[in-house]
């Protein structure tokens, strides 16, 4: 048996670290919950600052070209997911960014209607009814987000990865981040991890889980790309009348180790392709390394696949692949409350309340009950001044895979960006804001909550 080696360590000096910035709230993390935050927390006259450790706003919204809105209706006539993310998809109208649903025919059962939205993603129709959703134009996403975070009076840091929390008796008082100007200290009366990965929670010495089921697809990752040029006409009329002999070639390709996922864009002629890597572990950088090397050689196989034995594909090109890699789930926060499969299931409400969800595959009903998220589930349970906001709410695996999309992290990031607001004006914890003031604010913000249904 071989002898396991020691790992080598070495001593790092102990050095000042400058603080550049005091604000009442910091928000880690510009992905769309990061983002919601900060935006919410501005507008309501905390001093903000957002740290982004990329050269622009979205996260997976943008860099991971995820750019699919999905499930913000119920099956019926009515939205449920609103506040900010229906601020997104009207400012990406306004610019031609966003492919949806005319809001007049939601919840429509029109056959014309259902039959053209369902050449697009099966989010826009559940139970043979229009759902609302949309499809985004990224790099039209980036600049609608910078331009809300400016009008709002957020302190953007860009090229800024927020590394270590600073810590003083189980008290939060800002962060450490790193950039091109070295290693520097932001403090603030409360912070806001929306980093996704939770990436501040070890640091700061609060609880969290990582169990995740492998078969699970937050326990995957991905390197979304494109592919342009397309003949979607061409496309979807043979894998719609030559149904057996699309999938003989889909599954020559799966052998091949290629993807099978295209689905149309907000772009005309530009297909998605998502694509679901296994076996690693995304808080290890060599694990990431290789994966975003196999999937890459992965999507020259799947090109090649389709521009040689796909109709519709002769004239294809590759437009881009995703900046960052899709990392669907990792820590979650063990919180004053964690929701589990059981509560959402069962339809269980809660008085604090802060998002109101759809379930994803079916329209609302008696079996399928409206989702409810507590505000408690963004709350540590030990450590005061810290909030999560997006993917590492507090939740059992299964809710997490079901209900940390990206529509559902700007609605957890409002409410943690309302929060802190409060909490910074009120002079009180963030764990005691006043849950009637946090809602009250929520639903002047366009929020969806059980008092508006």
């Amino acid at each position: 048996m071989l002898k396991e080696q020691p790992t080598k360590k070495i001593l790092e000096p102990a050095s000042e670290v400058n603080v550049v910035r005091e604000a009442d709230v910091v928000v880690v993390g510009g992905g769309p919950g990061g983002h919601a935050a900060a935006v919410s927390a501005a507008r309501l006259g905390a001093d903000t600052v957002l740290v982004e450790r990329y050269g622009h706003l979205g996260g997976m919204a943008t860099g991971g070209l995820v750019i699919m809105i999905p499930h913000l209706s119920d099956g019926t006539e009515k939205i449920i997911i609103a506040g900010q993310c229906k601020e997104w998809i009207d400012r990406l109208d306004a610019k031609g960014g966003a492919v949806h649903p005319d809001y007049k025919d939601v919840g429509s059962t029109d056959k014309e209607l259902v039959d053209y939205w369902e050449t697009f993603e099966r989010f826009f129709v559940v139970d043979g009814r229009i759902q609302l959703g949309a499809m985004v134009d990224p790099e039209m996403l980036k600049c609608v987000l910078n331009e809300m975070v400016e009008e709002a009076g957020v302190d953007l840091f860009l090229h800024s990865w927020g590394t270590k929390a600073i810590v003083e008796e189980n008290e939060v008082k800002g962060i450490i981040f790193e950039s091109k100007s070295g290693r520097q200290a932001i403090l603030g009366k409360v912070v806001i991890d929306a980093t996704g990965d939770g990436d501040l929670l070890p640091s700061a010495g609060a609880e969290f889980d990582r169990h995740i089921d492998p078969s699970l697809r937050i326990s995957k990752v991905a390197v979304v790309f494109r592919i342009g040029g397309v003949d979607i006409k061409t496309f979807n009329e043979f894998r719609k009348n030559q149904t057996d002999a699309y999938t003989a070639l889909m599954k020559e390709l799966t052998g091949l180790g290629g993807f099978t996922v295209a689905q149309r864009s907000a772009q005309e002629g530009v297909l998605w392709f998502n694509n679901w890597y296994a076996g690693i572990d995304i808080l290890n950088v060599k694990d990431l390394t290789k994966a975003e090397l196999e999937i890459r050689k992965r999507m020259l196989i799947t090109f090649d696949f389709f521009r040689k034995k796909v109709p519709g594909f002769e004239k294809s090109h590759i437009v881009d692949t995703a900046s960052q890699i899709g990392t669907r789930g990792s820590r979650r926060l063990i919180g004053e409350y964690v929701v589990r499969k059981e509560d959402w299931q069962s339809g269980k409400t809660y008085p604090d309340t802060i998002a109101v969800l759809p379930q994803l595959r079916h329209m609302v009903s008696r079996e399928h009950p409206h989702v409810h998220i507590p505000f408690r589930s963004l709350v540590p349970r030990k450590i005061e001044n810290l909030l999560v906001a997006g993917r590492s709410f507090s939740s059992d695996d299964v809710t997490n895979n079901e209900f940390n999309l990206i529509p559902h992290c700007i609605l957890y990031g409002m409410a943690a960006g309302t929060a802190a607001a409060i909490s910074v004006k009120m002079g009180v914890p963030v764990r005691h804001v006043d849950i009637g003031e946090l809602k009250k604010s929520l639903i002047t913000q366009g929020v969806v909550l059980p008092e508006t249904l």
